[in-house]
């Protein structure tokens, strides 16, 4: 039996509630519900009782319910033990601007509840490497934002987000509801920093920088030239900014992707472990 459903099993027993359960367990209620079925059908027997206050264990999900316990305990002394003679493990994680804080608090508790004695470093790269230093080698992992070259990597696309120009409040354009890049034409954009991969600079900049404008290395520093200057600047939609500006979206610029990247040729059971687990938390 899958040790995943016998955890969902233990959290619906333990709340007598699908719905307390999938809370719990930070997933949706259908498909906890079709695990749960899914275990009483490969043990043909029923496991739960259900009314509209709730569930209550059968006889038989009782058994299961403390053999389960049982199991779970065991499985999580075995990882520990397993863990302890391999020693101390590090894990660097590369992300560009914003981007683990979009994967969100859920994947550290995932991360930190399966691997709690992996020191995780993260490092912060600039506007330069949208690989987030895997290109490098500086990192044994990424969250970043498409698009770059992949030759090496592996790419697993957690979503899809449309992107907005960054306008100033007065500008003609901050009270639309959508632009198109054609209304963005014969504007100043940002200069990205030289050498950055080609892919990247051409999506995230609507057109050529002025002469004279400054090469922006963080998109703090993208968003303050919006402020402080007009410069039109590129942004996924929902991106805070400063007061004073605000992001319209750009309804014919093809999304953005939020992925979680690696080295192909220097993947560790550790790393494959980490995109298995953001893919989880962001579902």
């Amino acid at each position: 039996m899958d040790l995943r459903v016998l955890r969902y099993f233990v959290a619906v027993a333990e709340e007598r509630h699908i719905g307390r359960a999938a809370d719990r367990l930070h997933m949706a209620q259908p498909p906890l519900s079709r695990a749960v079925r899914g275990l009483e059908d490969e043990l043909g027997a029923t496991l739960l009782e259900r009314t509209p206050k709730g569930v209550t264990l059968t006889g038989a999900g009782t058994v299961l319910y403390d053999e389960a316990v049982a199991l779970l305990a065991q499985a999580g002394r075995i990882r520990d033990r397993v863990t302890a003679a391999a020693g101390a493990a590090t894990l660097t994680v590369g992300t560009l601007a914003d981007a683990a804080e979009h994967v969100g608090a859920r994947l550290v508790s995932l991360f930190r509840s399966r691997h709690p004695h992996v020191d995780v470093r993260v490092h912060e790269t600039d506007l330069a490497d949208p690989t987030a230093g895997l290109r490098t080698g500086l990192v044994d992992v990424a969250l970043t934002r498409t698009p770059f070259e992949t030759a090496g990597i592996g790419v697993h696309v957690l979503r899809r987000v449309p992107v907005g120009v960054v306008l100033r409040d007065d500008d003609p354009l901050a009270d639309r509801a959508a632009v198109s890049t054609a209304e963005l034409a014969g504007r100043r954009w940002v200069r990205l920093p030289d050498g950055a991969d080609p892919r990247w600079t051409v999506y995230w900049t609507g057109g050529p920088p002025g002469d004279d404008a400054p090469v922006m290395r963080t998109v703090q520093e993208c968003l303050q030239a919006a402020l402080w200057n007009g410069t039109a600047a590129l942004a996924p939609a929902g991106q805070p900014v400063p007061p004073g500006l605000r992001v319209v979206p750009v309804t014919d610029r093809p999304a953005s992707e939020l992925v979680v990247a690696w080295p192909k040729a220097a993947s560790s059971p550790l790393v494959r472990s980490f995109v298995r687990i953001a893919a989880e938390a962001d579902r």
